[in-house]
C-alpha cells in the first residue's frame, strides 16, 4: 500500500534476488520483507523472536525465516552462512533489527546505553561482516541500514537511541567507501515517526497529534512508506546511489 492507502503494483524489480531482512518478525521489518517478496525477491527473515516463522509463512512461499540472536557473533555468522547457502548466494541485506527507549541522559543506567549500542550498531557490523563476502563473490550487492530521523534531530530522552542511529550513518558512509570497489552500494534510511509496536509505550494520542502536525503531508509514516524506499535502493534504479542517508520523514527532517 502507498501512503494514501492505495495498493501498489508489483513491477518485478527484484526478481529472484536473494535478500536478508533482519528484525523482521513484525513492524517495519515484516513490511519490508513483504514488499521485497512482492517485487520477486527470495527473502529470508531473521529475528530473535520465534514469531518470525509465522510472519514468513504468512507473507509468501518465497519467504523463509531463521531465528537468531544477532548480538551473538557465531550465531550470526552461522545463520547468514546457512541463508546464503539455501538461496545460492546473497544480493542484499536490510539491517533493520533495532531497539528503542526513552530515558533522560542523567537517569540512564550505563547498561541501557551499552544494550542500545549492542543491538543497534554492533549487531549491524556483525551482519555486514558475515554477509558482504557473499556479495563480493557475486560481484555486486546492496546493503541498507536502518537509521532514524533521530540521528539528525532527536528529542530529549533519546540520547542513547539518537547516538546509536548517528553511528549507523557513519558506519554506512565508511562501508560504502570500502565496499564500493566491489560494486556493493551501502545506504541508510532515516524514517520519521512511524507508528509500530516498538515504542508504543512512549507515546500517547497527544504526542501522535503533535508529530503529525510537524509533517507538511499531515500524516505519520506507515511501515510501507519505509519498505517502498528499501525496494528502490535495493533495485538497479539506485545503482549509482551509495553512502547516503535517505530521509523518509514526510518533510519533518530535510537535512
Amino acid at each position: 500500500m502507498n501512503g494514501d492507502g492505495n495498493p501498489l503494483m508489483a513491477t518485478g524489480l527484484l526478481d529472484d534476488r536473494p535478500i536478508l531482512v533482519t528484525g523482521a518478525a513484525r513492524g517495519i521489518g515484516c513490511s519490508i520483507a513483504e514488499r521485497l517478496c512482492q517485487e520477486g525477491a527470495n527473502v529470508i527473515m531473521l529475528d530473535r523472536d520465534p514469531e518470525v516463522k509465522d510472519s514468513a509463512a504468512t507473507i509468501s512461499s518465497a519467504c523463509e525465516s531463521i531465528v537468531v540472536d544477532l548480538c551473538d557473533e557465531e550465531s550470526t555468522k552461522s545463520a547468514i552462512q546457512a541463508a546464503a547457502e539455501k538461496m545460492g548466494g546473497l544480493w542484499g541485506v536490510v539491517n533493520n533489527a533495532g531497539i528503542f527507549a526513552k530515558t533522560p541522559l542523567l537517569e540512564m543506567p550505563i547498561a541501557e546505553w551499552d544494550r542500545m549500542m549492542e543491538v543497534n550498531v554492533r549487531s549491524m557490523v556483525l551482519v555486514i561482516q558475515a554477509a558482504a563476502p557473499f556479495m563480493i563473490q557475486a560481484g555486486a550487492g546492496r546493503i541498507i541500514n536502518q537509521s532514524s530521523m533521530a540521528a539528525k534531530l532527536g528529542t530529549p530522552g533519546e540520547g542513547h537511541y539518537a547516538a546509536s542511529k548517528a553511528a549507523v550513518g557513519a558506519l554506512t558512509r565508511i562501508a560504502a567507501q570500502e565496499l564500493g570497489p566491489h560494486k556493493i552500494t551501502v545506504n541508510s534510511i532515516c524514517p520519521g515517526y512511524v507508528l509500530t509496536e516498538m515504542g508504543a509505550d512512549t507515546r500517547d494520542p497527544v504526542q501522535v497529534a503533535e508529530w503529525t502536525a510537524k509533517s507538511p503531508l499531515g500524516r505519520l509514516a506507515t511501515p510501507d512508506d519505509v519498505a517502498n524506499a528499501v525496494v528502490f535502493l535495493m533495485s538497479d534504479q539506485a545503482s549509482y546511489i551509495t553512502g547516503e542517508a535517505l530521509n523518509v520523514s514526510g518533510g519533518m527532517c530535510t537535512s
